[in-house]
């Protein structure tokens, strides 16, 4: 292609997308959670573009939107025992959806390349937990990447298949939001041809009979060689001398080093950020080595730490590197980051949250930046900004089924009765004006847990959860409430998409959630559908109580439109 052509501004996850296209993708699959969405969006356009210029054949580049990341996983699983490159995308909690395949397809005989497109949430913008998506990586014994520019994301995506393939393995490609969501241009390579259609030879590789586990599982150890050798050549793991203030050469020696630095992800970046004036207070920059392909480089740790007193961790996420290094490096080095200083004070970089330029300058031992608001000296502008918590979109219909959900409660001896909620636009209802739920843990949790606080003698609960979550997550727990006849009642609120990500189609339409409850083993007489509208939120609010009092699980469906995504219909009507 021609060097017009060859650059193109690309948020991170585009960057994923179009290196996993250009590396010969077959199947993209994914369940939409921020911050990963919009590499699976991307991969859907591509695919809809294709389909209007007629181009979609069978064993042709798709792409899919899934029920859950479980369901996302074992397709791309399909995909590559047929020897084809597939991509699944997810967040980092998704991956605890997706962990039974996850864990178990390290075992098989991968043939076309897969790889996992986990996106971490550090300081968890739309998440409810800061989990760390390299430990999964570890647990599992396969090689993971983690890209710190754009560049490095496209790039790394295309080798993350031809890894896979080398090793016959899954590969994880470790994203975080502030690179998931950046721009940056980016130089894209040639495009490789899709796998041809290649069936396995070997059918014990891919039957996990216990028999054949043991034997697939010794050959992941005996791998392990191989992958770590991988990971110490790989040229992501770079090790930098020391070298004077302004990279002017090599400092004088002194002997013993007093500090060395680790970075990786963003952490990078933001070191790198702060290198001239760092060199500049010491007379020359600390040896470095950045990581950004695991399993750990535990030779270039070794040699990079020889002499050093202090071993600095800069990371994006959890302390990873930082716990493991205490098994690599002798007592006799301090290691400092966000665990603790080594010798018994406190962690020198955030424990929670991002990183970002200023708190790691922080743990870099350099004076902050003068800001804008440290300079105002008049009291005009304030000395923070004020704190700007999500809420339910003006005019949401959903608004009322709280409003309707609140009505339905009140009354109810608190002692006995609860709402449960889960993960997706509703949530929201937790804040004023609403602040109608008690509980909000994963997708799913709500059912669930209204059963269990009925079994322990609550009387009055609520489950609230919304359409795409109980297809998600939800069904399952349905189950285990129809075969118990709970007495509870579950509030599914149906806006006919999944509107927090962005509005992606639900598996399951509207108009086919009362057959499939109904076949779930909830009685007809107690499938409740309202329209839910502020002029009839007295009225729904006594049908509502009535299945709430009802000794026996109901299931009332609280439908109406999301308005978001009426209007990207009108627009697309329009177009």
């Amino acid at each position: 292609m021609s060097d017009e052509k060859s650059m193109q501004a690309l948020l991170g996850d585009e960057a994923v997308a179009v290196g996993a296209l250009h590396a010969g993708l077959s199947a993209a699959y994914g369940y939409p959670g921020t911050p990963s969405t919009e590499i699976l969006e991307y991969l859907l356009e591509t695919y809809k573009k294709q389909r209007e210029k007629a181009e979609a054949k069978p064993g042709n580049f798709s792409a899919r939107w899934c029920s859950n990341e479980k369901t996302a996983l074992e397709a791309a699983l399909g995909v590559s025992f047929a020897g084809r490159r597939s991509i699944v995308t997810m967040k980092h909690v998704g991956l605890n959806v997706a962990g039974d395949p996850f864990m178990n397809g390290a075992l098989l005989g991968i043939k076309g390349g897969l790889v996992l497109a986990v996106a971490d949430d550090p300081g968890m913008h739309s998440s409810q937990g800061e989990q760390d998506s390299r430990y999964y990586a570890a647990f599992a014994m396969v090689p993971c990447l983690e890209p710190r520019t754009q560049q490095e994301a496209y790039d790394m995506t295309r080798e993350a298949f031809e890894i896979s393939e080398r090793f016959h393995v899954p590969v994880m490609l470790r994203l975080v939001t502030r690179l998931s969501h950046a721009r940056s241009g980016v130089r894209l390579q040639k495009e490789r041809e899709a796998n041809p259609l290649s069936r396995i030879t070997d059918k014990t590789e891919w039957m996990l009979l216990p028999a054949f586990a043991r034997r697939n599982y010794a050959r992941l150890i005996e791998k392990q060689k191989e992958i770590a050798e991988w990971a110490e050549a790989h040229p992501a793991n770079k090790l930098e001398p020391s070298a004077g203030a302004a990279g002017r050469g090599p400092p004088p020696q002194t002997g013993k080093k007093d500090l060395v630095v680790i970075t990786s992800g963003l952490g990078g970046n933001y070191y790198e950020e702060n290198l001239a004036d760092l060199a500049a207070s010491r007379g020359s920059s600390p040896s470095r080595l950045h990581i950004g392909a695991y399993p750990l480089p535990v030779e270039s740790i070794r040699k990079l730490c020889e002499g050093a007193e202090t071993a600095l961790v800069i990371e994006e996420g959890q302390p990873f590197i930082e716990e493991r290094l205490r098994g690599i490096l002798p007592q006799s080095i301090a290691i400092a980051g966000k665990l603790g200083d080594g010798r018994g004070g406190p962690g020198v970089a955030p424990r929670t949250g991002e990183l970002d330029p200023d708190n790691v300058r922080r743990a870099l031992g350099l004076p902050p930046r003068p800001n804008i608001l440290s300079v105002i000296k008049t009291g005009t502008f304030p000395s923070s900004l004020p704190n700007r918590p999500p809420q339910l979109c003006q005019g949401c219909p959903h608004g009322n089924s709280y409003e309707t959900i609140r009505k339905a409660m009140a009354g109810f001896d608190p002692a006995l009765s609860a709402v449960t909620s889960d993960i997706g636009c509703y949530s929201l209802g937790a804040m004023p004006p609403y602040e109608v739920p008690e509980s909000i843990v994963c997708m799913g949790a709500s059912i669930g847990m209204a059963k269990g606080a009925v079994d322990s003698g609550l009387k009055y609960v609520t489950a609230v959860i919304g359409d795409s979550t109980f297809i998600h997550s939800g069904i399952t727990a349905l189950i285990d409430a129809a075969a118990a006849n709970a007495a509870m009642t579950v509030a599914i609120l149906d806006n006919s998409i999944v509107a927090m990500t962005g509005c992606q189609d639900t598996m399951v339409p509207s108009d086919k959630l009362e057959t499939l409850i109904r076949g779930l083993g909830v009685e007809s007489d107690h499938l409740v559908v309202l329209e839910t509208k502020k002029q009839l939120v007295e009225e729904n609010a006594k049908l509502l109580r009535k299945e709430i009092e009802y000794p026996g699980l109901s299931v009332v469906i609280f439908r109406r439109e999301c308005l978001e995504a009426a209007r990207k219909r009108s627009r697309a009507k329009k177009a």
